[in-house]
């Protein structure tokens, strides 16, 4: 397969060590192109936030050496079947394109049609250590959820992950698989005809940011939660544990990502579902019993993403233009403003930006209407992030 030179650049930064979807973003945004990122001096690269001495010295030493790495990794790919999609391309899943960290290239085994049959995705997650009961709810509400055409999204972990990609593949529905590895790994290993069967009958895809060789190290799987609600339209809790990774990624989904978060109840005195039970009491999550709830909840959300208002209506903002120049510095900025746009590497609500700045509120709420006027800073829920 042939793939464009800002593919292949973009490939490059991926497979330079240390530099994750946050920074490569940033690079971008300050200095417009991939191309013109893989030039810069490690002088030039310590303007971005983020980014020291060490580290800049170590990026463009890592970025000369990933120079040699593209053509293996995407001869790989090509043997695999796998198909890499950038942001910003046609084939890059929508929900997850509106999201500020999403993922700047994605590695694809197999089919996602997005704008057809894959257009209603919903996420199902839950412990590996679960119970006969959650493996039943979580078989029950994908294969009915699947059968009404909702794409049903997972992790491919043991446990409420599997369950749910099985349950919607014997209702004959369709799944995705957010992998914690590379796509030419395959974890946990038991999974692989379960994997095969989800591409070669064609009923979904597996899904990774992380190139192809990577192992799944357990670093790895916070950060794919994210891609598990960016790819959904919402999230439901199946059986979880207080320690359980699942309350991280329905944490991410109601508050950074804006997704609708359910949760099915369990067993008042089991520990497979305190952390669920936890999550309902304290409001974080609507109580569903029955799929039908799901598919009620999720039908404005579903609406919004039929119509191409989703992220409008859902404060998620819309990608950044990786890849048409650098952002627009024409209008001037106070020392306030600038202090303000220092600190929004990251998304920071009003109390965290005003401790970090040591701007009284007042001041701080004005400064923040002007850039946003400017189109300079967008608000995410409650939190705010510089743009673009």
């Amino acid at each position: 397969m042939s793939y464009s030179p800002r593919t292949r650049d973009l490939l490059r930064l991926t497979l330079t060590p240390g530099l994750g979807p946050i920074l490569i973003a940033r690079l971008l945004e300050a200095f417009g192109s991939p191309d013109r990122v893989l030039g810069l001096s490690a002088r030039e690269m310590q303007r971005v936030k983020g980014i020291g001495d060490a580290k800049s010295v170590s990026f463009v030493r890592g970025m000369k050496e990933s120079e040699g790495l593209v053509a293996p990794e995407l001869e790989l790919a090509e043997r695999l079947g796998i198909t890499l999609v950038v942001l910003g391309d046609p084939g890059y899943p929508p929900l997850l394109a509106s999201l500020p960290d999403a993922p700047p290239l994605l590695y694809i085994r197999g089919v996602i049609r997005h704008g057809a049959s894959d257009r209603y995705p919903v996420a199902l997650v839950g412990s590996r250590d679960c119970t006969a009961y959650g493996i039943e709810q979580a078989e029950r509400f994908a294969g009915v959820l699947a059968q009404a055409g909702l794409t049903i999204v997972s992790g491919g972990a043991r446990g409420i992950d599997t369950a749910a990609h099985r349950g919607a593949l014997r209702s004959g529905g369709r799944t995705i698989v957010a992998a914690g590895c590379g796509l030419s790994e395959c974890y946990p290993p038991e999974n692989a005809p379960m994997y095969e069967s989800i591409v070669s009958g064609g009923s979904g895809a597996l899904v990774s940011e992380l190139p192809l060789r990577t192992p799944p190290d357990a670093d790895n799987f916070p950060a794919r939660n994210r891609i598990i609600s960016g790819l959904s339209l919402g999230v439901i809790v199946i059986e979880a544990g207080r320690k359980s990774g699942a309350l991280i990624t329905a944490g991410i989904a109601a508050e950074a990502h804006g997704r609708e978060v359910m949760a099915v109840p369990g067993r008042v005195d089991s520990p497979a579902s305190s952390g669920t039970l936890d999550l309902l009491k304290a409001g974080g999550a609507t109580l569903v019993t029955e799929p039908g709830d799901v598919l009620g909840i999720l039908e404005t959300p579903a609406r919004h993403a039929a119509g191409g208002t989703f992220a409008a209506r859902y404060g998620a903002p819309d990608p950044p233009p990786l890849f048409e120049g650098e952002s627009d510095e024409s209008l001037p900025l106070t020392p306030a403003q600038r202090s303000i746009l220092a600190e929004l590497g990251d998304a920071l609500t009003i109390d965290e930006l005003a401790a970090k700045t040591g701007l009284e509120p007042s001041s701080l709420r004005s400064e923040l209407t002007v850039l946003e006027i400017q189109q300079r800073v967008k608000r995410e829920g409650p939190r705010l992030v510089r743009w673009p």
